[in-house]
């Protein structure tokens, strides 16, 4: 791999969460797709561009600049998951899958800015 953050765990796994919001926000009504559909997708997507982005060369310090912008994002799809569950649009079954793969993200990020302090 040429990039350095093609080798981080956290940015992977932030891949597939997009993945998942994709396939997710194809079964929501139509009248969302310029809404929540819309805004989760951005936000998850945001977690691995942020990650990507951040890592590219910088000082530590800008990295984690980045990659606190990165939690920001997994905060959002948090707040969209259960935006997409009170509408009932999201199984709760689900719901706490995504949820528990947000958390682990979080956990993934904050473990690295550590590291990197």
């Amino acid at each position: 791999m040429i990039f350095k953050f093609e080798n981080l765990l956290v940015w992977q796994k932030a891949l597939d969460l997009a993945d998942e919001v994709d396939i997710l926000t194809r079964t929501f009504p139509k009248n969302e797709v310029y809404v929540l559909s819309s805004q989760m997708k951005r936000a998850a997507d945001s977690i691995s561009l942020n990650i990507a982005e951040g890592s590219t060369g910088q000082s530590n310090k800008e990295f984690i600049r980045f990659l606190k912008y990165a939690l920001r994002s997994d905060m959002e799809v948090v707040c969209c998951l259960y935006l997409g569950k009170r509408r009932k649009y999201i199984p709760e079954e689900l719901f706490n899958k995504l949820y528990g793969v947000c958390h682990e993200i979080l956990l993934m990020i904050n473990a690295l800015i550590k590291s990197m302090n």
